[in-house]
């Protein structure tokens, strides 16, 4: 079997960019996708989000944007993805859903069901979107209502005439009680009191946010979202919510979660029909375990005090998509330097093929 030089698995923004950087640099590689179409994370987003509601999407390298017009996300940015691949002929494989990637005597092995590719070097965009994070309450498996993660949302339509208690402090929370409020009775809760910014949000405060992401990788720490750290801002479709009063109405967690609702730790107690975990994500990274790339505090520990995407414990192996870059925009800066970290891998290691 050939040894290639590259391998990246996931065909995200952060993936693509990084394969088409590979490729100008003539650098033998495949890119490995779960998904059966391109889109990424995308192609999982509810219906009714459209391009003007999102953040915005950065354009790949060497390309334009998406335009912010009312078309759905999960339809326009897949077919984004989809040209770009096309037009770049980049070397996609999917759908191949891979299982770990193993060291032997040099080579790193990626395994996905029963096929395997053999590689020098290997760049991770697998994201978060495939790994939710859920924590466990006392009695949630007792609740006869729904339970639904942000992964799992099907748009507002489907929460009309049910009690639903919204769980998490950050942007998605934000925004499924700016959609919920106008239309059904809504709850919030959180771990902690929200910080709302006041202020716009400009490049020096973005790239002080990434700062404080940036330090933990530095220092081996599991990753926060940039999100996490630049405080929360309402938009106009948030406003009609803000005006019925959801936002100021935001109780701290309760205690334990009952057949009908939940309780606090003081006894009151709410019925609801539906909690809506929006409690984020967590780095999806499982099938690298084999390879020992965290630190002891828990996270892979980046080169550059965390501004670069090489791991320090393997630099053969980048990460990309992972903690400061975790953005479109920061997507695409990753893939340059992951593609210059590959270069760098394959100077140092001795010819194989």
């Amino acid at each position: 079997m050939s040894i290639l030089d590259s391998i990246v698995i996931g065909a995200g923004q952060a993936g693509l960019s990084t394969s088409y950087h590979l490729g100008r640099s003539g650098v033998r590689h495949v890119v490995l996708d779960a998904d059966a179409e391109p889109g990424g994370a995308w192609r999982h987003r509810w219906d009714a989000l459209t391009m003007r509601d999102v953040h915005g999407v950065a354009e790949l390298p060497g390309d334009t944007p998406p335009p912010r017009d009312d078309e759905r996300a999960n339809v326009a940015v897949p077919a984004y993805f989809a040209a770009y691949e096309r037009t770049h002929r980049l070397p996609v494989l999917r759908p191949v859903r891979v299982d770990r990637v193993d060291d032997e005597d040099g080579i790193l092995v990626v395994h996905a069901g029963e096929r395997e590719w053999r590689t020098r070097t290997l760049v991770n965009a697998t994201g978060t979107w495939t790994h939710p994070f859920l924590p466990h309450y006392p009695g949630m498996e007792t609740f006869l209502g729904e339970q639904l993660h942000t992964v799992d949302y099907p748009g507002p339509e489907h929460f009309i005439g049910k009690r639903v208690l919204v769980v998490g402090g950050g942007a998605s929370a934000v925004q499924f009680l700016g959609a919920l409020a106008p239309l059904t009775e809504t709850l919030w809760v959180t771990r902690r009191e929200p910080v709302w910014r006041t202020d716009d949000f400009t490049p020096e405060a973005g790239a002080a946010a990434v700062a404080l992401v940036e330090q933990r990788v530095a220092r081996g720490l599991p990753p926060e979202s940039v999100v996490s750290v630049t405080g929360l801002m309402l938009r106009e479709q948030e406003r009609a919510a803000e005006r019925l009063g959801v936002y100021a109405a935001r109780r701290p967690m309760f205690a334990r979660i009952e057949p009908d609702g939940v309780r606090w730790a003081d006894g009151a107690f709410e019925r609801v029909d539906v909690i809506l975990w929006a409690t984020g994500f967590r780095p999806a990274i499982a099938h690298l375990a084999p390879l020992r790339l965290r630190s002891a505090a828990g996270g892979i520990q980046l080169d550059r005090n965390g501004r670069g995407t090489t791991a320090v414990a393997d630099p053969r192996i980048q990460l990309v998509g992972y903690g400061p870059s975790a953005s479109t925009i920061g997507a695409n800066r990753a893939g340059r330097a992951a593609a210059r970290g590959v270069r760098a891998a394959l100077a140092a290691a001795p010819s194989i093929r």
